[in-house]
């Protein structure tokens, strides 16, 4: 949503987990459009009270490169995993014409070097001329597998890493949007992959022709074939005058205090965005918690744009990297920069809705 395709992520690592070899057959099938009903597991009951505190760095953790670099505009969507003792961040910048996706990497996830540009769109395939770091990293038997958005009409698309520098795509999205009359029918953006058992999960937005963006789920086995839920959407626009009336995307999703949770980017009808909660029993049937538990910016540097989080929980919460502008846009130039707040979850508080 902080892109240009106007439609976030969630860091899996498990390297006993088998992933598949991409093989032709893979290639062949990828990207059909199926549908079930199916539900996430039931958490483990846990007390359902709790107190929602913010704590925000007041400075940016990552900024644009200097004048005539690749990410000299904005740097948004950042997309961040832990491996081989390092935190991994592919991350969107923008030049000033077209969006690229970089590497940085940290010891710390506060103090960053930039590794430079990883992977840009090409022209001679499905990517066209635009590709985004709205997406997911997880990384398999030492391999990181990397779900990211791509196209117009967008779409979801995964490349593989041995070492975050050197990438090799799948010719072909996995995901794609939905039928004709469809409420994802005009683009699928904002993958975040969530693993249960041996099930991933993955949330993602969808548009509609009346450019109505929502939130959906689909599931696979192997990260190729995905089946949509045939319920979607599972989060619809909010009422009128809410944070999130015009749209919302880039979920981010975990499990905590017996529930899921969910951070989302909401956009309301003067392009300012900000970043709500919401809660859920099993991963479909989802509860916003109250205002006054929105991420909202309070510095220069993020005080019209608050987007892209990207979550590490915590015994206690979640560290959360977002994404901050000052200019209210709903793709590009709005003087992007990566930040770091932490939300604080007190089992002492005020009952979930």
């Amino acid at each position: 949503m902080c892109c240009r395709c106007e439609l976030a992520r969630f860091v899996l690592r498990d390297r006993s987990w088998r992933f598949p070899v991409l093989a032709a057959l893979c290639l062949l099938t990828a990207g059909c459009v199926s549908y079930d009903d199916f539900t996430l597991p039931p958490c483990p009951p846990r007390p359902t009270t709790v107190r929602i505190s913010w704590q925000v760095l007041a400075e940016p953790v990552l900024q644009p490169g200097p004048p005539g670099s690749w990410d000299a505009v904005d740097v948004l969507n950042p997309v961040i995993f832990r491996w081989r003792d390092r935190y991994f961040n592919l991350y969107s910048g923008f030049d000033g014409a077209t969006w690229h996706t970089g590497l940085a990497t940290s010891t710390d996830g506060l103090r960053w070097q930039k590794l430079g540009r990883v992977l840009s769109p090409d022209p001679r395939s499905w990517e066209g001329s635009y590709i985004a770091a709205n997406g997911t990293a997880l990384v398999l038997n030492d391999t990181i597998h990397y779900w990211y958005q791509a196209g117009d009409p967008p779409q979801v698309g995964l490349a593989t890493s041995r070492d975050g520098l050197r990438w090799t795509k799948l010719p072909s999205p996995v995901l794609r949007p939905g039928p004709r009359g469809s409420w994802d029918e005009m683009g699928v953006a904002d993958p975040y992959v969530l693993r249960v058992g041996q099930t991933l999960y993955m949330y993602f937005l969808g548009q509609d022709r009346a450019r109505r963006q929502r939130l959906g789920l689909a599931t696979s086995n192997d990260g190729v074939h995905w089946v949509k839920l045939r319920s979607n959407p599972v989060l619809d626009l909010g009422p009128p005058g809410s944070f999130d009336e015009v749209g919302l995307g880039e979920p981010a999703v975990w499990r905590a205090f017996g529930r899921y949770w969910m951070l989302y980017t909401g956009r309301d009808r003067h392009e300012r965005r900000r970043i709500g909660i919401a809660t859920s029993s099993d991963g479909v049937r989802w509860s916003r918690l109250p205002p006054d538990t929105l991420l909202s910016g309070d510095q220069p540097w993020n005080s019209s744009v608050v987007c892209d989080p990207e979550v590490e929980p915590h015994p206690f919460g979640a560290r959360v990297w977002f994404g901050g502008g000052r200019v209210p846009h709903p793709a590009e130039n709005i003087q992007g920069r990566i930040g770091v707040a932490f939300l604080n979850i007190n089992e002492e508080g005020a009952t979930l809705p």
